[in-house]
């Protein structure tokens, strides 16, 4: 009777144990095909705000399992501290090398010999794109519901190119530069973007009626580009004044919208206004190799420290860098974890669950929480 007891104790204890060795294996071999999965992507936490709220954005991340592995570089005051360039060569190379990067809002010193760490990433990177999402958030109230907008601006020339000159005492000149090549690219990667993520129309404002030259070679090209490539998506033309006033008269009427430097810069800050600011809203900088995420408001050195800051923009600049690891690496995981997370800033805010600038009372750590209880639930 023990004989037999004892043997059947060790073969059922040697099928427990090759049970566990299975179990044991198959989660080896996950953890092996995550990590085979990840993404290196260069984190630039930023000044200011931005070591806060690049914390909380890394802690929901991780909780929401996403692939990615950070490679921490310095830019801005922070990199101005250690004795480095604003923008510091390693981590140029490091963006180069990885081709992904997040950014939180760095400052650049006022002055004479610091030019804009932003124009500098998108001049160096040849970042073409720049992109900003703007759509209505629930427990978000705003004069306007149902807004549902992307600003597509051209990111290298128009008035931005610099290049000004004195002519004479007391009068100076700006040159406002337009090729066709960039015309041409930022209109193809426009209608492409709209076309793959199933948007409505694209519309183009210009001001050609006066700049026949550069802007006539803007709407050209689009007119081009639409004709050849993407006939039969719908496409539209406004000049920009006209434009901005039926946008504010109702800007659910429009969906993606296509603009030159200047005033893509502007209207990407009005339509952030539709939706409560410029706290709730990401941006991307995109090129045909590189990418940079970024959140697009200041580094608002007067509440840094303080754990008041909202990291909703990072947060959301997280997430379309994930769709857009997604898109670019064919990876469902990336697009499954940004779903996710999106679901769970929504769910958060609509519940409540606000930081100040919203109308809440949240700090910064408590609306990172707030967000990962919703990624459970």
């Amino acid at each position: 009777m023990l004989a037999q007891c004892g043997e059947g104790c060790q073969k059922v204890n040697v099928v427990k144990r090759r049970a566990s060795l299975c179990d044991l294996h198959t989660r080896v071999s996950s953890a092996t095909v995550r990590s085979m999965k990840s993404y290196r992507v260069v984190l630039i936490p930023g000044d200011g705000i931005g070591p806060e709220v690049t914390e909380a954005v890394k802690q929901i991340l991780a909780a929401a399992e996403a692939p990615v592995e950070w490679v921490q570089h310095e830019a801005g005051l922070t990199a101005l501290a250690h004795g480095k360039d604003v923008l510091p060569v390693e981590t140029l190379e490091a963006i180069r090398e990885h081709h992904i990067a997040i950014k939180g809002p760095c400052t650049t010193p006022v002055g004479k010999g610091f030019s804009s760490i932003n124009v500098q990433l998108r001049k160096k990177l040849n970042l073409y794109a720049a992109v900003r999402p703007v759509r209505s958030l629930d427990g978000v109230p705003t004069r306007f519901s149902n807004v549902d907008l992307v600003i597509v601006r051209e990111n290298t020339e128009g008035l931005y190119s610099g290049i000004e000159n004195e002519v004479t005492a007391g009068v100076v000149t700006s040159m406002k530069v337009a090729t066709e090549t960039a015309c041409t690219r930022i209109a193809r990667w426009a209608f492409h973007y709209a076309q793959q993520r199933q948007r409505r129309k694209v519309t183009v404002f210009h001001k050609a009626n006066i700049m026949k030259l550069t802007d006539g070679m803007f709407i050209r090209c689009a007119e081009q580009v639409h004709e050849k490539e993407f006939a039969a998506f719908p496409y539209q033309e406004l000049i920009i004044d006209a434009g901005c006033m039926k946008m504010v008269q109702d800007p659910t009427q429009f969906d993606v919208l296509l603009l030159e430097n200047l005033y893509g810069d502007v209207v990407s800050d009005l339509c952030a206004g539709f939706v409560g600011g410029l706290g709730v809203v990401p941006g991307a900088n995109i090129g045909d190799q590189d990418a940079v995420f970024e959140a697009v408001h200041g580094s608002a050195p007067d509440i840094a420290g303080k754990g008041i800051a909202n990291p909703l923009a990072l947060l959301m600049s997280a997430v379309m860098m994930l769709n857009y690891l997604g898109d670019t690496r064919g990876d469902e995981v990336c697009e499954q974890v940004a779903k996710r997370i999106k679901t769970g800033y929504d769910r958060a805010l609509a519940d409540g669950q606000k930081t100040r600038d919203l109308g809440g009372s949240l700090g910064t750590a408590e609306f990172a929480s707030a967000v990962i209880a919703r990624l459970r639930g």
